[in-house]
């Protein structure tokens, strides 16, 4: 065992003083820190009243709207006659079409219908006198026959009575409004409804093996178009789905980015240039331009398309310009910071030997400034293919005011979930292309 004497100890001390002789920041540092971060988290509970709020939520439409992105309900209604008679209706636009037979009701020899509601033993049995619902293997009659709806029975918990109507929660399957003089049935289905042929389609509901023998071989159904045309044009215009709208959209708000993202680079690359103070010595040049660069980026792209919208009225043009305002800030100030942390020994080698102030920047500043501006650059672009879907919701065109039109009827879900999805595929594509395209332009090898 090694013993220090006091003067090793002391010599050790004067050696190494950040050791022995830490200030009050180095050795309570780490739990000042911890101790701020945990009031700034309770007073982040108390100023948005969290409790309150996580409390007032309606959790249950989180789910409602979850079903509907991945699924459709049909509504068929039976209104109950004078005469005991049965009148089944549909809704005008419904997905089964104009003349609609599904498999899943059933006229009963007795004058009555019986709708199953999923395979899971559920079903809705509607005759002249009641209604008997099943579900969660007990069977409710609903007598129809008094000037009210009437449960025979214990009324289970799925089911609610009211004054005038019963309304049978069935979960995910649907739910039932039962009324004296009509039974009202939501049946729900996995999927999205004629996604590729709508109602009014000469190949709506035919099996996938005879629409791809009329296609290709089939006797042509208008004689002036051919059945692959005639195909194309039901799916491009799918009154449901709208697919070429749709598509034309986010062809637009992937121009929008890319023109606005293009613009804005070729305005802030010479206006950097100007701005940097290791290129200008020119000092209130270079604060003109950087607070001009600040001003453009200080008020956000939703803004500018709100102020473009008004000027040129709504579309890609508001949008496009935008962006453009947007990046030319953005991307000013990134290039100009970038200039001004490069290497100036390169610049001065090359300045010395007499050449021209354009050689001198091209051969002693762009290969060092080059990787940051494709770097950001490219981000820009790709983040912008993003920024392009929310402003299309103010009205700067694209897939952005489409989506918005979809949500705000707060009954397209299953329309949100498919341009949703559009959105993050042509994202994914953008952020693929542009990290092999920077890789590629840097000379560095992808991971």
């Amino acid at each position: 065992m090694t013993v220090i004497d006091a003067n090793r100890m002391h010599e050790i001390e004067t050696r190494y003083p950040e050791y022995f002789h830490r200030s009050f920041r180095q050795r309570f540092g780490g739990l000042m820190i911890l101790i701020a971060t945990l009031l700034y988290s309770l007073y982040a509970v108390w100023f948005f009243d969290l409790p309150k709020l996580f409390a007032e939520a309606h959790w249950d439409r989180v789910g409602i709207y979850l079903s509907q992105w991945v699924s459709y309900d049909v509504q068929p209604e039976f209104r109950i006659g004078d005469d005991g008679s049965i009148d089944i209706r549909y809704p005008r636009f419904s997905p089964l079409g104009d003349n609609p037979h599904p498999d899943w009701l059933v006229n009963n020899p007795d004058g009555s219908i019986t709708v199953s509601i999923s395979g899971t033993g559920r079903s809705v049995t509607v005759s002249k006198s009641e209604t008997i619902v099943t579900a969660h293997g007990v069977s409710v009659p609903v007598e129809v026959s008094s000037g009210a709806p009437k449960v025979v029975g214990p009324v289970p918990g799925w089911m609610t009575v009211y004054d005038d109507n019963v309304l049978a929660d069935l979960g995910f399957a649907g739910n039932v409004s039962i009324s004296v003089d009509r039974v009202k049935i939501r049946k729900r289905f996995i999927g999205w409804a004629n996604f590729i042929f709508d109602t009014q389609s000469s190949f709506f509901d035919k099996p996938v093996g005879e629409v791809v023998s009329l296609i290709v071989s089939g006797q042509r159904i208008k004689p002036d178009q051919s059945n692959l045309s005639l195909a194309f044009d039901d799916i491009w215009n799918n009154s449901e789905w709208q697919h070429g709208d749709v598509w034309t959209k986010l062809f637009q708000t992937i121009v929008m980015a890319f023109l606005g993202t293009l613009l804005g680079s070729l305005t802030a690359f010479p206006l950097a240039f100007l701005a940097a103070r290791n290129i200008t010595p020119n000092r209130l040049l270079n604060q003109i331009l950087k607070r001009f660069f600040d001003f453009l980026r200080s008020v956000d792209m939703l803004i500018w398309a709100l102020f473009l919208t008004r000027a040129f009225g709504p579309g890609p043009l508001a949008g496009s310009g935008a962006i453009f305002l947007t990046e030319t800030g953005t991307l000013g100030k990134l290039y100009s910071e970038g200039l001004e942390n490069i290497d100036n020994k390169p610049r001065e080698g090359i300045k010395s030997t007499g050449a021209q102030t354009v050689l001198v920047h091209r051969y002693g500043i762009m290969p060092q400034i080059v990787p940051v501006l494709v770097s950001q650059t490219l981000y820009q672009w790709e983040s912008n293919v993003r920024g392009a879907t929310i402003i299309g919701a103010v009205g700067a065109g694209g897939i952005g005011l489409k989506l918005w039109e979809a949500m705000r009827t707060n009954a397209n879900w299953e329309n949100v979930a498919y341009m949703v999805i559009l959105i993050l595929i042509v994202v994914f594509i953008f952020d693929a292309a542009s990290n092999a395209l920077r890789h590629r332009l840097m000379g560095t090898k992808a991971h």
